[in-house]
């Protein structure tokens, strides 16, 4: 088999005398879908700040696209073709939408049809109408499809979810799944932090779930979807 796109090896990392991950190892190949679970303080978001050099790790390796990238800058990481819609949206409130995809647009990596403003517009109507408006005049739901926008334009070979569907209305959630669905069969690299163990089930080729800062399981969607116990043991669904 080809090499993974992203290979993180016993990874272990810390805040101060807090030791937060424990050996994870992790491999991602180009075109999957990775489900990323466990209940909340598991570790997972210490995992992918690791993985995109926000927070420094201790020991172990991770490598994007066959180069070492632990200890890089995030800046460094994002040219190599990483992007995240981070937890929490992230947009700047004193930028327009159009504003935000246009200084974040780059089709280093594009292949196919590139994402642009306007593919992105054509993704999300609601964003087109309010092209205009500043960050912090959107609602939480616009804000969280200008921040997936705001990934796409950068045509990243990887692209991580944080929690992408956390606090919208059923209707918003139901348009950032058909997102990722589509993504999926336009063959985007992904990876997938969300709580709807259900959904992401129907969407994700294999899924790693954290428990305490260790991989405490890994295996496909048809082999967490029959094991209920799984969701109960470790997601508390």
């Amino acid at each position: 088999m080809n090499a993974p796109l992203l290979a993180v090896n016993h990874l272990r990392v810390a805040y101060g005398a807090s030791q937060v991950l424990f050996d994870v190892d992790l491999q991602v190949r180009a075109g999957e879908v990775i489900g990323l679970l466990g209940r909340n303080g598991m570790g997972k978001t210490t995992l992918i700040r690791s993985i995109i050099g926000l927070k420094d790790t201790q020991s172990g390796t991770v490598a994007f696209d066959g180069q070492p990238v632990q200890g890089s800058r995030p800046d460094a990481i994002a040219r190599l073709g990483v992007a995240l819609v981070p937890e929490g949206r992230q947009v700047f409130p004193n930028l327009s939408v159009d504003e935000h995809l246009s200084a974040f647009a780059n089709q280093r990596h594009a292949r196919g049809t590139p994402w642009t403003p306007e593919a992105v517009y054509a993704l999300f109507p609601r964003l087109a109408e309010r092209k205009s408006n500043m960050g912090n005049q959107l609602s939480g739901g616009e804000q969280q499809m200008l921040a997936i926008g705001r990934a796409l334009v950068t045509n990243p070979k990887l692209l991580i979810f944080d929690e992408a569907t956390e606090g919208l209305a059923p209707l918003i959630r139901e348009e950032i799944w058909r997102c990722i669905e589509q993504l999926r069969q336009a063959g985007q690299t992904l990876i997938v932090v969300d709580k709807y163990v259900s959904r992401l089930v129907r969407i994700a080729d294999r899924h790693i779930i954290l428990e305490k800062g260790k991989v405490a399981w890994q295996g496909s969607s048809s082999a967490l979807a029959a094991d209920q116990a799984l969701w109960h043991r470790y997601l508390g669904v």
